[in-house]
Order: C-alpha cells, then sequence, then structure tokens
C-alpha cells in the first residue's frame, strides 16, 4: 500500500487573507514576510497578499504589483471591508494605530500593529480592551516587535528561562542610528509629534525596552531619563514624506517636536538594574542594536550586526578556562532554524519579519496566547510614558504606571 504524502496538498491548506495599511519601510518588509513564510515553513493556514492600502492611488498600485499583493485601496475602512481580509496587517505612522485596529477588531478581523503600539498610553490602554474583547470572540491581536523573532535572541531568553545565568544583575541595551546627524535632513513625519509620538524614545527605544522585558522575563517598574534634541529646526521636505528621508527645500523649516536621543536607567521587578540609550544622532551607526545580560552565574551578549551569533560565559567554568564564547545560531535545533538553509548559513534582518508571519498564522491557527499581545505593546508604551515624565522632572525617578 502506498503512503500518505508528507505534507497535504496546497490545496487543503485553509488561507488566512492578510490586508495591509501602508506600503513604505515597514510595508516592504512586512510584504516580503507574508510572501516567504508560506514557501519556507509548513503552516496550518496559508497567507495570502489579499490587498494592500495606501492614500495615494498611483503609489499604492505600484506597490501592490511590486510586493505581490492581489488588490489594493485607497481607504482603509474599505480594507477591513473586504471580505478576503481576515486579518488587518497595521504600518502606518503611530497616530492612526488605534483608530484602524480598533475599527478592524471590532469588524471582527484578527490585527498585527507595527510598533510602537500607539502615541500614548490611553490609545494603547484602548487598544488593548478592545483586544481583550476581540479575544472572547476568537480573534488575535500582536504587536510587530520584530526582533524578537531574531533566532539568537529568542535563543537567549530559552537560556535565561532555564536559570543558565542564574539571578538577573543587569540589563544594558543600546539601539544606535545617524541618519540625523545632517542638520539639514528634512522634516519628515517621524520628527513630528502628533504623527510619531515621540522620537528615539518610541522609534528605537521601543525596541530596546521590550526586548529588555522579554529576556528578563519580567517588567520594568521605575526609570530615571533624560532626552534631548539637537537640531530643532529641519527643512521641510519638497515632496510627500513618507519615510526615513527625502528631497528637502533648505527655504522652508519647521521645528522639530520629538527627542533626538533619550538615555535612562531602570529597574526590573527581581531589583536588576536595566540601562538604555538611544538615539539617531550617532555619526557611523547605521542600525547598531546592541543588549547584555548579566546574571549571577553568567552572561549573555548580542550585536545585530552580528545577528547570527550570541556570546555567552559560563561563570561556573574554572576561571582559567572560562570566558565568552560565540555561539554561532544556525543549528536546526535553534528557534526557526529547522526550516532554513545548513548550519553556518547565516539569516538576515528580512528573516524577522518571515518568522513574525508565522508566529501570527500558528496563534491564530492553534489560538494560542498571542505574543508580542497588545497588552506587551501597552506595557512598553507605560516605560516610554515614564520616561518622557522622568525627562520633564529632571530625571527624577518615576514609577512605571501599573
Amino acid at each position: 500500500m502506498a503512503s500518505a504524502p508528507p505534507h497535504p496538498p496546497v490545496a487543503s491548506t485553509p488561507t488566512l487573507g492578510v490586508g495591509m495599511v501602508g506600503y513604505a519601510f515597514m510595508g516592504a518588509a512586512h510584504s516580503q514576510g507574508w510572501r516567504t513564510a508560506g514557501h519556507v515553513f509548513e503552516l496550518p493556514m496559508r497567507p495570502a497578499l489579499a490587498a494592500i492600502c495606501g492614500r495615494d492611488r498611483t503609489a499604492v498600485d505600484a506597490a501592490a504589483a511590486r510586493h505581490g499583493w492581489a488588490a489594493a485601496e485607497t481607504d482603509w475602512r474599505a480594507l477591513i471591508a473586504r471580505d478576503d481580509v481576515q486579518l488587518v496587517d497595521i504600518c502606518t505612522p503611530g497616530d492612526s494605530h488605534a483608530e484602524i485596529a480598533i475599527a478592524a477588531l471590532e469588524a471582527g478581523k484578527h490585527v498585527l500593529c507595527e510598533k510602537p503600539l500607539a502615541n500614548t498610553v490611553a490609545e494603547a490602554e484602548a487598544m488593548t480592551e478592545a483586544a481583550e474583547r476581540a479575544a472572547a470572540r476568537g480573534q488575535v491581536a500582536l504587536v510587530g516587535f520584530n526582533y524578537r523573532k531574531v533566532p539568537a535572541i529568542t535563543y537567549a531568553r530559552q537560556l535565561i528561562a532555564e536559570g543558565r545565568i542564574g539571578a538577573l544583575r543587569h540589563v544594558r541595551a543600546t539601539y544606535l542610528q545617524d541618519w540625523l546627524v545632517d542638520p539639514e535632513s528634512p522634516l519628515t513625519w517621524r520628527l513630528k509629534r502628533e504623527h510619531a509620538g515621540s522620537g528615539a524614545l518610541g522609534d528605537l527605544g521601543a525596541h530596546i525596552v521590550d526586548l529588555a522585558q522579554f529576556l528578563a522575563g519580567e517588567k520594568l517598574v521605575g526609570v530615571s531619563a533624560v532626552r534631548e534634541t539637537f537640531v530643532r529646526e529641519r527643512p521641510l521636505p519638497a515632496g510627500p514624506s513618507t519615510g526615513l528621508s527625502g528631497a528637502a527645500d533648505p527655504a522652508a523649516r519647521g521645528a522639530v517636536t520629538v527627542d533626538d536621543a533619550a538615555l535612562f536607567t531602570g529597574r526590573l521587578a527581581s531589583g536588576a538594574l536595566a540601562s538604555f540609550e538611544a538615539t539617531r544622532m550617532a555619526a557611523g551607526r547605521k542600525n547598531a542594536l546592541r543588549l547584555e545580560i548579566n546574571g549571577q552565574l553568567g552572561s549573555l551578549a548580542f550585536d545585530l550586526e552580528r545577528l547570527n551569533e550570541l556570546s555567552f560565559h559560563d561563570h561556573t567554568e574554572p576561571a582559567a578556562t572560562a570566558g565568552f564564547r560565540r555561539i554561532l545560531v544556525t543549528e536546526p535545533q535553534h528557534p526557526y532554524l529547522e526550516a532554513w538553509w545548513p548550519p553556518g548559513h547565516a539569516l538576515g534582518y528580512e528573516h524577522t519579519f518571515t518568522h513574525q508571519a508565522r508566529d501570527v498564522v500558528r496563534t491564530i491557527a492553534e489560538g494560542t496566547v498571542p505574543a508580542p499581545s497588545f497588552a506587551d505593546g501597552l506595557q512598553v508604551q507605560r516605560v516610554l510614558a515614564a520616561v518622557e515624565e522622568s525627562a520633564e522632572k529632571n530625571s527624577v525617578h518615576t514609577p512605571v504606571a501599573l
């Protein structure tokens, strides 16, 4: 008797129709993830790129053709109303996250929303409450902290959870970029508080706050902070401003209303100490995210510029031979690697979005607890709000709201 095929044919796999709002940098990255996940991983549902949405008809049509979306919309409400969309992926500036996410959840859709979850704690609370109501109907809502999906970071979390470095003592996190070093760089939406919520703090700080709490397995309970805006006026863009840069008209200038850099210390619930630095003014640093976690029994360190590697020090080994050792996180036993290339063949930034798409599909199909959830995004938003409050009060230690 012939044996059954190892995998069910594609036709028998149910479809998850994805509708995405936004098509710039993050839209392209998310598109890559949705396009790739079903071709790499065996999934219980097959992602289908049903429709993409943007306000500019010409630009969104071009994005749909370039990234493989079946249709394009210019009104996000029309995208939510589509019968072929079961999940709404939000890749817009932060000022629209709450309205779109809550509407999608109330319409019965699953939601994936880019970080930071919102521009304010109040918006994040409303989104989380909507997600909790939707969960009772079987819907899921997740926030896009894609760096959790780097195999080395996921593996570091496993080692910490297993007690390999013992009780935590310190967490150090920095995220450095330099795309605003030039004072003539134009005033994009990311430099306007009404659209972005905050500057380097929300753009970069949200990532490292989430990673610190994810790796530690506990929350930050208080912070002490400083922030600075080094360039307070910039040229207005000559045309539409949708990304990190754009052609500028030097004769017209506008006020920068967000921070260029934020530094803060914090304390975790266990008493472990943490330090954070987020800046878009570190000349020569393009996307430098670094983490180090020190524990009673050892330490772990990670550098995004070497994202296939994890440094591990086992402090229980004899001093004569102990030291940091390099773990190449490319073995099939490592997180996500069972579906990729032979050991030693490295992955990159774009793979985090493929892993994110895989996890979203499995969460929906299997009914597991979403992670990172809107509640996780709300916790990060509360930390960011405490950082802003502390900086406004001359770095006074500020508790993170419960």
